[in-house]
């Protein structure tokens, strides 16, 4: 029964995920090249925003929980599992204040209206997994811009989504990159939960009656821990808040 309800309410969220990135994709270009940094920044806040309502449709919503963990004016390197798409938007919106930029896959940087647009122009990084060599220097540059400016970095160590929830093992090169480059920072696990659950039927229909739940764990200072340490506290801090 779920499954057939969950029809007409994918066409509609299709129609309205559509809708607002044709109508974010100007408005970005407009903030960006004749305003400036907070005035696009500030179009994203709205993209991400409107982009979550549209889980009301599938009778699904979101929700964070210990955000005021996260300190403030501090460089920051935001560690999550990943389970869909709605990980980026939640993150996006939820820890906006924190001005989270991305490590994404370089697929995602052509052909989604303001999606891509924001990837490539918001100071989020666009990685090639198939060319390690390409990473790096990406990596080091994301660092020393949040260690710079007080910002947050966003990573999906797993790499790639999953499917049902089950996390996958966690690589540690892309966060090792941040850390070195960014000693000053704290590292914020992140663990999301039913976000898969919105694609579990594939792309179409869309899982209805979901509650998505973004819980940030106690933030890791990274000059008070080798390595290490520190990968293996993110790790099972995140880990030991999945629900499956």
């Amino acid at each position: 029964m779920g499954k057939v309800l969950a029809y007409p309410s994918s066409v509609l969220a299709y129609f309205l995920f559509l809708l607002i990135v044709c109508l974010f994709q100007p408005i970005q270009w407009i903030a960006f090249n004749l305003i400036g940094y907070q005035a696009h920044k500030k179009s994203v806040d709205y993209l991400n925003f409107f982009l979550l309502q549209i889980l009301y449709v599938t009778f699904s919503h979101s929700e964070v929980e210990n955000r005021e963990l996260i300190p403030e004016g501090k460089p920051l390197i935001i560690v999550s599992n990943h389970q869909g798409w709605y990980d980026i938007i939640g993150i996006g919106w939820f820890l906006r204040q924190f001005h989270p930029k991305f490590v994404s896959k370089i697929e995602l940087g052509k052909g989604i209206p303001s999606v891509s647009y924001n990837l490539n122009h918001g100071g989020s990084v666009l990685i090639d997994r198939k060319n390690p060599k390409q990473a790096l220097p990406a990596l080091k540059k994301m660092g020393e811009y949040i260690e710079a400016h007080c910002r947050s970095a966003v990573i999906f160590p797993e790499g790639t989504r999953s499917k049902d929830g089950t996390p996958k093992p966690f690589a540690s090169n892309g966060l090792k990159i941040l850390c070195k480059y960014a000693p000053n920072a704290y590292v914020v696990p992140v663990t999301i939960n039913n976000s898969w659950k919105v694609f579990r039927f594939g792309s179409f229909p869309l899982g209805i009656g979901n509650n998505i739940k973004f819980t940030v764990h106690p933030p890791i200072k990274i000059s008070e821990y080798d390595f290490n340490t520190l990968f293996e506290r993110t790790e099972q801090a995140i880990v030991a808040d999945i629900m499956i």
